[in-house]
């Protein structure tokens, strides 16, 4: 599992690689909080569930990464801790995380830009692109 910021001319770009379907969404999840700059309280105090359903992977990706960013932005909280499942187009994730502290630079959305999680020999890869 990693991730690698991309050179992007006004977004920021991630390439994100995990060894199934349900790390490649934590993976991606940890990839946005490191790019932000996203600093929590000390400890996993807050617990929440988060389910969506989509007509694809990539809808799933978006919807679960834009819930992350509305609590971001709405409730000063972020999360590291996931436990995701995904069963055909429906996702459940349970999440742990805490109060933040400080973030360099705030995320305000994912996007849908050249977005694709392609299958490889090693698990799984997507390219995000958040707008800034």
């Amino acid at each position: 599992m990693g991730f690698e910021e991309i050179s992007h001319t006004a977004d920021w770009s991630v390439r994100v690689w995990a060894q199934d379907l349900p790390s490649l969404f934590a993976e991606s999840a940890r990839a946005m909080n490191s790019l932000a700059g996203t600093v929590t309280v000390k400890g996993r105090s807050l617990k929440r569930t988060f389910e969506s359903e989509a007509p694809d992977a990539e809808g799933l990706l978006v919807a679960f990464l834009s819930e992350l960013v509305y609590y971001q932005e709405q409730e000063n909280l972020a999360f590291d801790g996931f436990e995701v499942r995904i069963e055909s187009q429906r996702l459940k994730v349970e999440m742990e995380g805490a109060q933040i502290t400080s973030v360099d630079k705030a995320i305000k959305a994912v996007t849908y830009h050249n977005l694709k999680i392609e299958k490889t020999n090693e698990g799984f890869e997507t390219t995000i692109v958040f707008d800034v």
